[in-house]
């Protein structure tokens, strides 16, 4: 029995991607306002219909407000080397120390094997016969010319290369993705399938040991018996396991949502993580100025913005689209790394706390040595009825003598140490 073709060198019946990358805007942009509004018969996916699919708070940072734009979109199409770009967009994930911040998503549809263009994307090694991706008409920089400056490689938000978004349905001689009947076993070959494709390698790429296979497919989304979906930290697929029988297939309705409430909830993790990003940034030179309570107490009122405005595990009531954002933030251990923020900032706060309890320990103490010698002075010389200036200035200056001599003892290094905040007596 003849063995079946690699995957790289396959061409899917249905091959759909999506490419997200980070930018910096340089203006406003004049596109049309919202998500690109894909069509299905009478389906059209704006921001209207999607915001249905999701919680009002995650449906404002996706989609924004009309007298507050985040998201705009163009129509487009460009054919260059198998690739043919039909839309893109620009989502603004403007944080407090990077304004400009955005993603751009590049749509496309493919007709070469769609594991080399993801691979090329991914800056593979090219092999013989593979052709480069996102260059010439399609290089992001000229596309946003103008608009939005590519970061990738530089920058705090930078990524080493953009993020896929892959969609690939086999046909019915692609045996390794198909199930046996509509409800039958999957082959293992489907997961590595789709391993291939999430993460842009091949197996000379990067060989997956058998010891561990088995965990790193189990995280594998399965949204129906008809297909599957996987997220890794650098790309996600989706893959078909039964022959796509071509227009009017329910393949159709998958490949919309995989550009649109899917790659949306993968968004949303995009923005949780570069906030938690900054966060950690933040936490990591808090002492490297002065003004500790000034620099945590802003640092409290990000950390509560984030959490109010971006931080959901729970999008919405769609299964598929929850369990695809907490695949993502799993990739990024961003639960674990928000707590993480969040008890830093706690022992923080607890330390500008103890702070000022010892400054205004060490005010009490010095009104108390300053106060104590004057005041027994002037109470003295009015038990005893004396008026006398040069009396009073005496006692003044005695009073001078007994404060600094207080000063000069331990107990009043101590309160002024804890007045200046801390250090040692």
């Amino acid at each position: 029995m003849t063995a079946p073709p690699p995957l790289e060198a396959i061409t899917g019946a249905r091959q759909e991607l999506t490419v997200v990358v980070s930018v910096r805007l340089l203006r406003t942009p004049d596109w049309d306002q919202g998500p690109f509004p894909f069509e299905l018969g009478s389906r059209r996916t704006d921001a209207e219909t999607r915001a249905t699919y999701f919680a009002p708070a995650a449906a404002r940072v996706l989609y924004g407000a009309p007298d507050r734009p985040r998201r705009w979109y163009r129509p487009a199409s460009v054919v260059h080397d198998g690739l043919h770009l039909i839309g893109m967009e620009l989502l603004r994930t403007a944080t407090a120390g990077n304004p400009e911040h955005a993603l751009a998503v590049l749509h496309l549809t493919v007709t070469r094997p769609l594991l080399s263009v993801v691979r090329a994307v991914a800056g593979r090694p090219a092999v013989d016969g593979d052709a480069a991706a996102l260059t010439g008409p399609l290089d992001p920089a000229v596309l946003l010319e103008g608009l939005a400056e590519v970061t990738s490689g530089a920058g705090a938000f930078a990524i080493a290369r953009p993020y896929t978004v892959a969609f690939l349905t086999p046909e019915a001689c692609h045996g390794p993705a198909l199930r046996a009947g509509y409800e039958g076993e999957l082959p293992d070959t489907a997961d590595r399938w789709l391993w291939q494709l999430a993460s842009r390698s091949t197996p000379a790429d990067f060989p997956l040991a058998p010891e561990t296979a088995a965990v790193e497919l189990s995280s594998a989304v399965r949204i129906s018996a008809d297909w599957s979906a996987l997220v890794l930290r650098q790309g996600a697929a989706f893959l078909g396991h039964r022959a796509d029988t071509g227009d009017g297939d329910f393949y159709a309705f998958g490949a919309l949502h995989s550009r649109t409430v899917y790659l949306d909830a993968l968004l949303l993790g995009s923005l949780q993580r570069d906030h938690i990003d900054e966060l950690t940034d933040e936490l990591s030179d808090v002492f490297d100025t002065g003004r500790l309570a000034r620099r945590v107490a802003t640092l409290e009122r990000n950390i509560a913005a984030f959490r109010s405005t971006y931080w959901r595990q729970h999008l919405t009531a769609h299964g598929p689209a929850n369990e695809l954002l907490l695949a993502f933030q799993n990739q990024h251990r961003l639960p674990d790394r928000f707590e993480e923020i969040l008890a830093e900032a706690a022992d923080y706060s607890r330390l500008v706390q103890t702070q000022e309890s010892q400054q205004i320990s060490g005010a009490l103490g010095t009104l108390t040595i300053l106060g104590l010698p004057l005041g027994t002075s002037l109470g003295v010389l009015q038990v005893v009825g004396d008026e006398s200036i040069s009396h009073l200035l005496v006692a003044l200056g005695i009073s001078v003598i007994v404060t600094v001599g207080a000063l000069a003892t331990r107990y009043g290094r101590l309160v002024l140490s804890s007045l200046r905040g801390g250090g040692r007596p």
